[in-house]
């Protein structure tokens, strides 16, 4: 019910401002051509009037313009209904009038608003005043001719007013397009009204943690109204699966975390159990017992210092912009090399050779602790799971994609590598191709999922592939600095 009275006032207030804009436009047009078709009718009569004007002076002359006879004889042969000619000269001064022989009691004309335009531009009008002399309303309309003015009017009939009026029918149709634009109006904010009612609803259902259905996508338009309101919906939709995998994955973590942690927590218990439940053990056997317990100890706390990489790594991928702006230039070649130096004694037992072709340069914006982590922890992956390899190589080349350059690594051994089918998974966390072995070899789980959320903080993506001529490949890019 508040959803349909919100899109009612929605609608309403719609309506009137665009209504009443439309509205106002439409007085103000038919206010403006009303006044423009009065003032063509005007201009008519005074056209008219002038022609009268031309053609007198043109029959009578300039020099017999001022002769009473031929004047007179001109107007009555020439004469309208009501028809008034003066001439004046240019001080004002009446000099002739068809009305009037006694010119001399007409008074000066020099103010009257016809003669001041006649004599500015040639030609003036006044309209509807009252005559002094005839106590008659008037249309009047000036003509200069060198020294004099002659000026012709009509007296302001009822029938010349109805003739000056503008034309009222454009006004019915006016009224009558408004009305219907206001319909067609009333339709399309009614349907704007029904379709933001809908996308209100699914706001409304999803604030208030209601069971959501496909029903009111359905009913969008299709439009640019309906794409914006399914992006909403899509990113909702994102917003909110995303959620629930960041709650599965938290739960997950916390679940694999309890059950990697319970196996070195037991094997810690069981010894140290049989050393003081057995006083007399020999030394050599106690001394077998301690060094598991301290192996065990090594392993939780490897797996506790990746747990806390990873939850630092979540924090940065969730405020990235924030972290991105204490990121410093980076010399990739130097964080190698230490994490080189770091497992030289790992690799040397192992007999793992390094391999590197690098640029002489490589410099990227980001987290030097975090890059360490990367090839750390990909180094350690080739001790640990790559058995009977010989080689660790690791290339860099400059690349550029849609604009943006990156460097793109490639971390690769020759030991026996993986199956296809455990490529796409092999960057989850706690994931083992072989839970006993990988155990046994004393692995997390958690090492490539490590490499992968640092790389992806640092804009950039890593994937795994297999090494031509056997071994495992993992390939990834950093944003170049």
């Amino acid at each position: 019910m508040a959803t349909t009275l919100r899109s009612k006032s929605f609608q309403r207030n719609l309506l009137l401002s665009i209504g009443g804009v439309f509205v106002l436009f439409a007085i103000c047009f038919s206010f403006y051509q009303y006044q423009r078709e009065k003032e063509y009718k005007i201009d008519i009569l005074h056209s008219r009037l002038q022609m009268y004007n031309y053609e007198m002076v043109q029959t009578l002359g300039d020099d017999s313009l001022t002769n009473s006879r031929l004047f007179r004889d001109y107007v009555g042969r020439h004469s309208m209904e009501g028809l008034r000619v003066s001439v004046i000269d240019k001080n004002g001064r009446v000099l002739l009038d068809s009305y009037d022989a006694q010119v001399d009691s007409l008074g000066n004309h020099l103010q009257r608003t016809e003669i001041q335009q006649a004599l500015r531009d040639g030609n003036g009008y006044d309209i509807k005043r009252l005559s002094q002399s005839t106590h008659e309303t008037y249309f009047y309309s000036a003509t200069r001719f060198g020294h004099v003015i002659v000026r012709t009017a009509v007296p302001y009939s009822a029938e010349l007013t109805r003739s000056l009026q503008a034309d009222s029918t454009y006004i019915y149709y006016a009224v009558a397009l408004t009305l219907l634009l206001g319909v067609v109006l009333y339709y399309i904010t009614h349907r704007i009204s029904r379709h933001i009612g809908y996308l209100r609803e699914f706001a409304m259902k999803a604030e208030e943690g209601e069971e959501l259905d496909h029903e009111l996508e359905r009913r969008l338009p299709d439009d640019e109204l309906g794409d914006i309101s399914h992006t909403i919906i899509m990113l909702y939709w994102k917003l909110r699966h995303s959620e629930e995998d960041k709650v599965r994955i938290k739960r997950q973590l916390t679940q694999n975390a309890a059950h990697e942690l319970k196996t070195p927590a037991a094997s810690i218990h069981g010894f140290l159990e049989s050393i003081l439940d057995h006083p007399d053990m020999p030394e050599d056997k106690k001394k077998h017992f301690l060094e598991r317990c301290y192996a065990q100890s090594e392993r939780m706390s490897k797996l506790l210092q990746d747990m806390s990489a990873l939850a630092k790594l979540d924090e940065m991928d969730d405020s990235h912009s924030k972290a991105r702006q204490e990121y410093r230039q980076v010399n990739v070649l130097q964080v190698i090399q230490s994490a080189l130096d770091d497992t030289a004694l790992q690799l040397h037992d192992k007999g793992i050779t390094p391999s590197l072709q690098l640029p002489r340069h490589i410099e990227v914006l980001g987290d030097a602790s975090l890059i360490y982590s990367i090839f750390r922890n990909l180094i350690d992956n080739t001790i640990a799971y790559a058995t009977g390899a010989s080689r660790l190589a690791i290339v860099c080349k400059e690349t550029e994609s849609e604009g943006r350059h990156f460097y793109e690594f490639l971390v690769s051994d020759n030991g026996p590598g993986v199956e296809p089918q455990h490529l796409d998974h092999l960057f989850e966390r706690f994931y083992r191709i072989d839970k006993g072995r990988s155990r046994k070899l004393g692995g997390t789980g958690l090492g490539l999922a490590i490499v992968k959320n640092a790389v992806a903080v640092h804009r950039g993506t890593a994937t795994a592939q297999l090494t031509p001529g056997g071994g495992l490949t993992i390939r990834f890019t950093l944003a170049r600095f």
